[in-house]
């Protein structure tokens, strides 16, 4: 019997409920954690104390009434503690970011990809995040882990990429060489994880929302790749190999155009940025793909059903008409249903919405260790404990 080892993971899972909480709730009270929480007064008071010397949470200088008894003490994440760093590996430039535990920027930097070999493109990375980590260590922050995404399919248990072709990578190690380059740059034993850019993205619009997060949640990627990234019911829904949301190169029209996977008539023919700029040979009419992209909208919100589909990537941001129009599409076919159209809007850190997603993935585990995934991963990563 691991009397010992449950006991941790108990320790961990209601540590985990506390910051969670406050991260929703910024200055709640012992009292009002209890409530909460449904732990007991005792518990949080204990926990809440370990949570203070870890420098996970800090006390606010004011006290607040509460009705009888003593005036309690507002808590909150101490956010001038840990930091995370964020990279997206995508088909044209790398992006590295640091965030606070609340999804605030304090640095970001793009490069231009120097090149799609493998090797490369982790050491050009890698130099890259050495640079932010200097930043937050002169700032006094500690690194929590590093998140690292790129376009393609990827699978969870092994972290190697299946399948991204507009990157020419199929069934690529990309975590271990990426760990590698970060070892090698001297950077110090942290989480270093990988995920699908789109995936990323919808991780960093439900961890760094304002308030509660929006569940379900989808965050569709439209950049040279088009890619969809789902959260329902608090996690990423990855399927069975890590396809799940690859819309990019779900078929839009029999026999139509050709796309970079080899199929026809993929979504990425229509919308892709390629598509847009007229890379294919085609005439380019902004309207008319986005209403393709409206029709995909439309798909994924009578599949899913979220409370919000969030729209990014280069292609809403070269040609915001294109997004109207798939805005637009969707009220359309909204109104032929009688239905209201959900709520469809913008990424809300613009092109660094993956990057800052990737930022969030050490975060998000943490605070869920009771995740399938966490273990299988930090043993990856050489890990035996949680982040600090």
């Amino acid at each position: 019997m691991k009397t010992t080892g449950d006991q941790q993971l108990v320790k961990r899972i209601n540590r985990s409920v506390l910051l969670r909480l406050l991260r929703a709730q910024p200055g709640l009270s012992r009292a009002r954690l209890a409530t909460e929480s449904g732990l007991t007064k005792s518990t949080v008071s204990l926990l809440v104390r370990e949570l203070l010397d870890d420098g996970w949470l800090t006390e606010a200088g004011e006290t607040v009434n509460e009705g009888l008894g003593r005036p309690s003490t507002p808590l909150r994440i101490h956010e001038g503690r840990r930091a995370l760093i964020g990279v997206e590996i995508a088909v044209q430039v790398v992006r590295v970011v640091c965030v606070t535990l609340q999804g605030e920027i304090l640095h970001s930097e793009e490069q231009p990809l120097a090149s799609t070999t493998p090797a490369r493109a982790c050491q050009q990375t890698a130099r890259m995040v050495a640079t932010a980590y200097q930043g937050i260590t002169a700032l006094g922050l500690q690194l929590v882990g590093v998140g690292a995404c790129t376009p393609g399919a990827i699978d969870h248990d092994t972290g190697k990429v299946l399948f991204a072709p507009n990157l020419g990578w199929r069934q690529l190690d990309l975590l271990s060489l990426l760990t590698r380059a970060l070892a090698e740059v001297g950077l110090p034993p942290v989480p270093v994880q990988l995920q699908n850019d789109a995936d990323a993205g919808a991780l960093g619009e439900y961890e760094f929302a304002d308030g509660e997060g929006e569940d379900p949640l989808i965050f569709v990627s439209c950049d040279v790749g088009v890619g969809a990234g789902i959260v329902s019911n608090d996690r990423l829904f990855s399927g069975a190999q890590g396809m799940a949301g690859e819309i990019g190169h779900t078929i839009m029209q029999i026999d139509g155009p050709l796309c970079s996977c080899g199929r026809k008539g993929c979504a990425e023919a229509f919308i892709g940025l390629r598509a847009l700029s007229g890379q294919n040979g085609a005439a380019v009419d902004l309207s008319r793909s986005g209403h393709y992209l409206g029709v995909l909208l439309q798909n994924l919100w009578t599949t899913f059903n979220p409370r919000a589909i969030v729209v990014g990537g280069k292609s809403c941001d070269h040609h915001p008409e294109f997004l109207q129009s798939a805005i637009d599409t969707v009220a359309q076919y909204a109104a032929s249903a009688g239905m209201p159209p959900p709520s469809v809007r913008t990424a809300r850190y613009g092109q660094l919405a993956s990057a800052v997603g990737a930022a969030a993935l050490t975060l998000h585990e943490y605070l869920r260790p009771m995740h399938p995934n966490s273990e299988a991963r930090r043993a990856r990563a050489g890990q035996t404990a949680p982040p600090p």
